[in-house]
């Protein structure tokens, strides 16, 4: 199975992609990962939320392949104690699909209609955290997952 991490926008801090970008490869040793940026919408300014959230949508789902599964990072979304993710990327492994899209949405979250298609809506935390953040931390906690799933005393409990 393939991992991949669609975001909207591109990562502006050079201390946030340092980071993803070391995760990233750490992340590499034991899945196929792939992250995706899909450029910032031009003359957003004039565009209302929902017509953000529409455009993004649309964008998104041009990335996605018939079979992927789809889950939204979203804050109203399950949350998951970090062994409990790694059960259940454990679960999607052993389901078989050929590739897992997480997707982390731009600034003002995600079109209700993308919603509706998303398999699972993941949170990473109660707290709202800006959308660029959210790259670190979730490429963080899926390396964490898979050193839970494979055995290396990455995480302690």
């Amino acid at each position: 199975m393939k991992i991949t991490l669609i975001v909207t926008g591109r990562t502006e801090e050079t201390w946030l992609r340092t980071g993803i970008r070391e995760y990233e490869s750490r992340i590499r040793h034991y899945v196929p990962f792939s992250i995706h940026e899909i450029p910032a919408l031009k003359n957003a300014a004039t565009l209302t939320q929902l017509q953000q959230q529409q455009r993004e949508a649309e964008l998104i789902q041009y990335q996605l392949l018939p079979g992927d599964t789809m889950v939204l990072l979203d804050e109203r979304g399950t949350p998951f104690r970090s062994v409990e993710f790694a059960d259940f990327l454990n679960k999607q492994f052993v389901a078989g699909g050929k590739n897992l899209v997480f997707v982390a949405g731009g600034p003002f979250g995600f079109d209700p209609e993308l919603r509706k298609k998303a398999r699972f809506l993941l949170s990473l935390s109660k707290m709202t955290f800006s959308h660029q953040m959210v790259r670190l931390f979730f490429t963080e906690q899926l390396y964490r997952a898979l050193t839970i799933l494979r055995g290396p005393s990455y995480h302690h409990e």
